[in-house]
């Protein structure tokens, strides 16, 4: 037994991905805890898992259990990118607005040794360049982080809490910042990779569209990169797990403006006029026939009217417009290209009705984010490399501009867990700065994988 726990240890040395707490243990020459019953190494440098969520099993375990496989700079570097990410926390910056963001990233990107960075593509978007220790191939992947806030007014009460009032970070993408510069650090210091890898940076994921206009700037060219893979954390899903799925991921999320044009008239007298507060009520629960009478109940199609605007506030005044707003989210061209029309022709119909104009400004935004299926199976490998194992996960009604990047290279989106928070886009949501090694490991995982070094 003594000589069988010996041998163990030293192989488990030697593995060039342990999880912290074996490293310490190691180091500290205590031996390895107990392996529970039943239960066995799983690959090299692994330790069984307990306590895991049953849907995701690649989970960080409870407390008090052994812990997945982490790459060890990481967990040595993670006080430190912490320290990064609440930094950018509390002092957030909205859309293209992320000067002192991207300032930050570009002088950490020069510290670190790339060999190439570039700020100002996509307006306030920041590139770097590592290459690895031999090109043998031209091989080039890109890593992408976004770097905006969301104007909403922090209830977190943390420490680093928010310093710009109306304006937080309520998505995580101070998380994402952090622990792409966390990987680019890592992948300068090792340069184990055949090829180049450059990290993306970009601004105004939050409804300016910065992925696109960081490609429209010729990004993609300009540095023949070949794939592309990024990442968003997920509230409510196991800390440091993992879940991906190939094919349409995020919706396409669409915009209208609808303006009522009636008569106003004196409330006491609604004869004399044409109500436009009536017909846009009624306008508003037209447009859930859509999905319930239009769209085949196995397909996914969100019409949400999100706000609602009369041009006058007064008691007895029957406004003679009314403004309404919302979104169309969908999963497929054919269902986004029913939905636009039905939408129209609903209000149209509806606002006739009742003797009113319709007038629609109907916008088309972030397309579907739609993962390359090989791609999608190369950051599920990444994944299990780092967690043990990958979710398949459900589709997602939210849109994300990713999907740009994703249109002209292939590539993958992945979420990762963050264990219990508010959620996305919350006034008291925070990003669980406890996964930070796990989605630094992924993001060098990747560039590891696809580009063994020669």
């Amino acid at each position: 037994m003594g000589r069988l726990c010996l041998e163990r240890r030293l192989f488990l040395w030697r593995s060039p991905v342990l999880s912290a707490e074996v490293t310490t243990e190691l180091a500290r020459g205590k031996p390895l805890w107990k392996m529970p019953e039943g239960q066995r190494a799983i690959g090299r440098g692994r330790l069984p898992q307990r306590g895991q969520s049953a849907k995701y099993p690649g989970s960080l375990p409870m407390k008090g259990t052994p812990q997945m496989p982490i790459k060890n700079r990481f967990a040595e570097m993670q006080p430190e990118i912490a320290a990064w990410r609440q930094d950018f926390h509390a002092h957030p910056e909205l859309m293209f607005d992320v000067h002192r963001t991207a300032g930050i990233v570009a002088e950490k990107l020069r510290a670190f040794g790339c060999d190439e960075v570039v700020e100002g593509i996509g307006r306030t978007g920041v590139v770097g360049v590592i290459r690895g220790k031999s090109d043998s191939a031209g091989r080039v992947v890109g890593l992408r982080a976004d770097m905006d806030a969301l104007p909403i007014e922090e209830q977190t009460g943390v420490p680093y809490a928010s310093t710009v009032p109306g304006k937080m970070h309520a998505c995580g993408h101070d998380g994402h910042t952090a622990m792409l510069l966390g990987a680019a650090k890592y992948l300068a210091e090792t340069r184990n990779f055949d090829g180049s890898v450059v990290v993306i940076f970009q601004p105004a994921e939050e409804g300016g569209g910065g992925g696109k206009v960081m490609v429209d700037d010729g990004m993609l060219d300009r540095w023949n990169i070949q794939e592309v893979y990024g990442m968003h954390n997920w509230p409510d899903m196991p800390a440091g797990s993992f879940a991906i799925r190939p094919g349409a991921f995020f919706a396409a999320a669409d915009q209208f403006e609808i303006e009522i044009v009636g008569k106003g008239t004196h409330a006491a007298f609604p004869q004399s006029g044409i109500d436009t507060t009536l017909a846009a009520s009624h306008v508003v629960v037209a447009l859930q026939s859509v999905v319930s009478r239009n769209v085949a109940p196995l397909e996914a199609v969100v019409v949400s009217v999100t706000s609602f605007e009369t041009a006058t506030k007064a008691h007895n005044v029957i406004p003679a417009t009314v403004r309404l707003r919302g979104t169309v989210r969908t999963l497929d061209e054919g269902m986004r290209d029913l939905a636009e029309a039905r939408v129209c022709a609903v209000v149209r119909a509806t606002a006739e009705a009742y003797g009113a104009e319709a007038r629609i400004d109907y916008q088309r935004g972030y397309p579907i984010t739609a993962n390359h299926e090989a791609q999608t199976e190369f950051a599920r490998a990444a994944a299990r490399a780092v967690s043990g194992a990958c979710a398949e996960a459900a589709p997602q009604m939210g849109g994300e501009d990713f999907s740009y990047m994703l249109l002209e290279r292939p590539g993958a989106y992945i979420q990762m867990g963050i264990g219990p928070a508010a959620w996305l886009h919350h006034p008291e949501y925070n990003f669980n700065d406890e996964v930070i090694p796990q989605g630094c490991s992924w993001f060098a995982e990747i560039v590891e994988q696809r580009m063994p070094a020669a």
